[in-house]
């Protein structure tokens, strides 16, 4: 197997290492976490009542060590386009820095809220502090995604329009248009499934 497809490989692992951090997060003992539940402290209580501390700390801890698992392949990619297109290459390179700098942040910053929470007891106080720091740190999370659109319009364009040696139908094995088809199911950990296929996909193409 060459370089280029460990690299794929890894970073497919490191996806769905990441994705199962964020099941640990999202799926918890008594149901599934919503949003909608920081609003009414009964319902959040109840849905985390049971939760291990542990599951929190793990996605954390894991989570950024798939992240940078995740890195290289993403990195491969921008600077394999670069050899290619500078424009598509460059605007890759600048979306990998967005979901890496402030992807680990926003990972980080979902797990320490559910950890506070279980830790001081599921009361209204705390519930009303974590909400205020999802809240002021949630541009973390914008900005990642905002790094995966980028990254996933650039590589479509140029795959779709022929300048890589790529199949134009190669276009489909793209982490941004796979987040899109899974989003609506609301399944945990969309995005790294997303990222996963892709990686699966381009591992036969280089």
């Amino acid at each position: 197997m060459t370089a280029t497809k460990w690299i794929f490989l890894t970073a497919l692992v490191g996806h769905l290492l990441c994705g199962v951090c964020d099941c640990w997060l999202t799926y918890l003992p008594n149901g599934r976490f919503k949003f909608d539940y920081m609003k009414d402290n009964r319902k959040l209580s109840e849905v985390f009542e049971g939760m291990p501390l542990r599951n929190a700390i793990l996605s954390m801890l894991l989570g950024c060590l798939a992240m940078c698992m995740m890195f290289f392949g993403y990195l491969a990619m921008a600077l394999w386009m670069r050899s290619i297109s500078a424009i598509h290459g460059n605007l890759m390179l600048l979306a990998v820095g967005l979901i890496f700098t402030f992807g680990i942040a926003h990972h980080i910053l979902c797990g320490v809220p559910e950890w506070l929470y279980v830790r001081l007891g599921r009361t209204e106080e705390t519930r009303q502090v974590i909400t205020e720091l999802f809240k002021k740190t949630s541009v973390t999370m914008f900005v990642c995604y905002a790094g995966f659109l980028l990254f996933g319009i650039a590589l479509f364009a140029a795959v779709v329009s022929g300048l890589t040696p790529l199949p134009r139908w190669a276009c489909v094995f793209n982490t941004t248009l796979f987040m899109f088809v899974l989003m609506p199911s609301r399944i945990g950990g969309s995005g790294n499934w997303a990222g996963a296929i892709m990686f699966l996909g381009l591992m036969f193409f280089m």
